[in-house]
């Protein structure tokens, strides 16, 4: 999903064509490291064999019954049959009509069971891919994600169904079940940009605009705010709720999906530019290009900017070079990595697996010193434990690197644009107040 179709994404909720959706993500703790992949997913027996266990159906149960108990109608996407029955199980166990749907069930039975869901007869409903498209129960309030994916499609599939306008529907609540992050699994923060790794609670909408029209930098290009908490239920299950689908996205500003495609540690550093940092001062670098002598297409291109190692040097970095060029940005971002890789130290440069358990860490003093000295007056000041180290660096990266300078000037071009458009709207409603027969008043909002 890219930036322009999560911008249509939300246009559409904004227009009342989709419900809106508020989301939460669940730490199952499953552990998919030996599960094969298969056609771009996982292999769906060792998948249902790592997910399908007491423990994790006991906590998609009670992540329900703790987040959506009031939903009336909540569809649950499950691995196989076998996951499908022993979730179902689970949900009866604590009281709960919870009934299924296979590949195999007679259609007569399907009829009946999808005809009494859609009257709210019984509250849960679970599957394995039989309504991942193409199918239409708008009264769904509430979708549970139990089975862990690296398909996009498949996770904009899920979603999508509870997307669709019901009468009294305000939005539906999407719980995503996420499973061990380093195994490349893709989940609704991933989706749309944000790194799941780094877990964020309940963003209040009211705060998160006034955060925006202050421009308060560190708010505003990513999830930093101390306002941010991971919420803990009994000391075992970890939830991150996302109010709307406005917060998970505005909370991810300029970091594109990236984060999705990539398991190194890239940070925005302005529209469409990315950097990749190690600790000797080398970093990489993807940008968004015009067309030149190489492709004649606007493409991505990657630089690498090495450690000038000559004693009594000039300068402490070389001059940048072009390393790779791509029509696409996923391209792009693979041949970084491969190049990264071979270049750079992994345990600087990379966000996921034990040589990144440094970024779960504290901030250090001289980080937090940094980044106090531009937070704005008045805001109390963080403490080493407010943050953690990765966080830290990544923001100290965007503003070493302009990305303050652009954003605040994004925020603007986007202020200037707000105001014509309420200029626009003024003169308008004014000509039709008039009533003013055919004649044309010529209206400069520039």
């Amino acid at each position: 999903m890219c930036a322009n179709e999560r911008r249509d994404y939300i246009e559409m909720i904004k227009e009342h064509w989709l419900s809106n959706v508020i989301f939460t993500t669940v730490k199952s703790h499953a552990d998919l490291s030996s599960v094969k992949l298969t056609a771009g997913d996982f292999q769906t027996k060792a998948l249902s064999e790592a997910v399908n266990t007491e423990k994790t159906n006991l906590i998609t149960v009670r992540s329900w019954l703790t987040r959506a108990r009031d939903r009336t109608s909540t569809l649950v996407f499950c691995v196989d049959v076998a996951h499908i029955i022993s979730l179902a199980d689970t949900f009866r166990g604590h009281g709960i009509d919870a009934r299924y749907v296979t590949g195999t069930t007679k259609r007569g039975t399907r009829s009946a069971t999808l005809d009494a869901f859609k009257a709210r007869t019984f509250p849960v409903l679970l599957n394995c891919g039989v309504f991942t498209e193409g199918t239409d129960i708008p009264n769904i309030d509430c979708v549970v994600l139990a089975r862990p994916t690296q398909s996009r499609n498949l996770l904009i599939q899920m979603i999508g169904r509870g997307m669709r306008l019901f009468p009294g529907k305000e939005n539906c609540h999407i719980i995503d079940m996420v499973a061990t992050l380093k195994t490349g699994v893709v989940t609704t923060p991933t989706l749309f940009g944000l790194d799941p790794s780094e877990m964020v609670e309940t963003a209040d909408p009211t705060r998160l605009k006034q955060l925006r029209e202050k421009k308060e930098t560190m708010d505003a290009m990513s999830v930093f705010d101390a306002d941010f908490v991971a919420k803990q239920l009994h000391g075992r299950i970890t939830f991150t709720d996302y109010d709307s689908i406005y917060d998970l996205i505005d909370s991810s500003v300029g970091e594109h999906s990236i984060r999705a495609t990539s398991t190194n540690a890239w940070v925005c550093i302005g529209q469409d530019k990315y950097h990749l940092g190690d600790k000797s001062g080398a970093f990489l670098t993807i940008e968004a290009a015009a067309s030149d002598s190489f492709l004649p297409k606007p493409h991505w291109t990657v630089r690498y900017t090495g450690k000038n190692f000559e004693k009594r040097a000039a300068t402490p970095l070389l001059r940048p070079r072009v390393v790779a060029r791509s029509e696409t940005f996923e391209g792009a971002v693979h041949a970084a990595d491969t190049f990264a890789e071979k270049t750079m130290t992994h345990v600087f440069i990379t966000r996921v697996g034990p040589a990144a358990a440094w970024r779960g860490r504290d901030a250090t003093p001289g980080q937090v010193a940094i980044l106090n000295k531009v937070r704005n007056r008045g805001r109390e000041e963080m403490t080493e434990a407010d943050i953690t180290r990765g966080k830290a660096a990544d923001m100290l990266t965007k503003l070493k690197f302009g990305a303050k300078g652009a954003w605040s000037k994004a925020n603007a071009l986007k202020l200037k644009q707000q105001k014509r458009d309420v200029l626009l709207r003024m003169v308008r409603s004014r000509a039709e107040g008039l009533g003013v027969g055919p004649l044309v008043r010529s209206v400069n909002v520039s």
